[in-house]
């Protein structure tokens, strides 16, 4: 009996995940309800038991009455205030666990997964994928020539864009300074494509303001696809070929790997080609 009891008291008071403070104290109010009826049941039986063994220094129906009256709502109210205060607590932790998650797989400054979330996400993919590898071009004469402030101000834009051009349906990330990079495992290869082209032109017809001028920027691009069993290191290092290949090919396009095969080698000394 002693052992039901207490693995029933257990496993009242036991803690989850909250999502609000209300379910906090909508589970509070449950638990104290409860735990002040077991609390008034062992008052009452306590009570009967030393009644029997003739212990009780005052009369039996007093000390039902006692039991009966008191016990509840002071019991309720020790067990709710506690679980309110440990509930509360449970909740912001939860709370700073999921933003501190959600920081360390996002590019603070893009607003777009950073390059650990979007290799996990591509890596737990099990279908036919597609990605696209972006190189903003020429980023680095962007920076010499009118700051690393505009060249923030360029990331976010087409950080943005991306967004906008591949939608809910496609993966987008900031993978390192000026490289971005998009997949999917929901659409055809071609219609993947098609959105990549509506953002690069989008891309180059961007205008931004310098003071009194307006600066274009453009970007390029490599796209290939991948077999459910092949890891984002092997599909980006196809991509990669071909955003070289773009690159090399006077920039400002977007270049397509059809292969599925392993490439022997990655792109190499390509900054100075950027």
């Amino acid at each position: 009996m002693f052992r039901l009891t207490r693995d029933w008291v257990i496993k009242q008071l036991l803690f989850e995940e909250f999502r609000s403070y209300n379910d906090v104290v909508r589970k509070a109010v449950w638990v104290g309800i409860k735990v002040s009826l077991l609390a008034c049941g062992l008052n009452i039986c306590a009570h009967l038991l030393l009644s029997w063994f003739d212990l009780l220094p005052y009369a039996l129906s007093s000390a039902l009455i006692v039991a009966s009256v008191l016990t509840p709502p002071i019991t309720f109210i020790l067990a709710t205030t506690a679980y309110v205060a440990v509930g509360f607590s449970i909740h912001d932790l939860g709370v700073s666990r999921a933003e501190f998650e959600r920081l360390s797989r996002t590019d603070t400054l893009s607003g777009l997964a950073n390059r650990r979330a979007f290799v996990e996400m591509f890596d737990q993919c099990d279908r036919e994928k597609s990605m696209l590898v972006f190189d903003v071009d020429r980023f680095k004469k962007i920076n010499d020539t009118y700051g690393h402030q505009m060249g923030d101000a360029v990331i976010v834009e087409v950080a943005r864009m991306l967004k906008a051009a591949f939608g809910e349906d496609c993966a987008c990330a900031r993978i390192g300074g000026e490289e971005f990079a998009v997949f999917t495992g929901s659409m055809p290869f071609a219609e993947f494509v098609v959105l990549g082209e509506t953002a690069r032109r989008n891309v180059a017809e961007m205008q931004m303001n310098v003071g009194e001028r307006e600066i274009s920027v453009t970007m390029s691009g490599g796209a290939a696809r991948s077999l459910p069993h092949q890891t984002f290191d092997e599909t980006f290092s196809r991509a990669d070929k071909a955003l070289y290949a773009a690159k090399s090919g006077g920039r400002n396009r977007i270049v397509l790997s059809y292969s599925t095969e392993p490439v022997s080698a990655n792109r190499a000394n390509n900054a100075a080609a950027a």
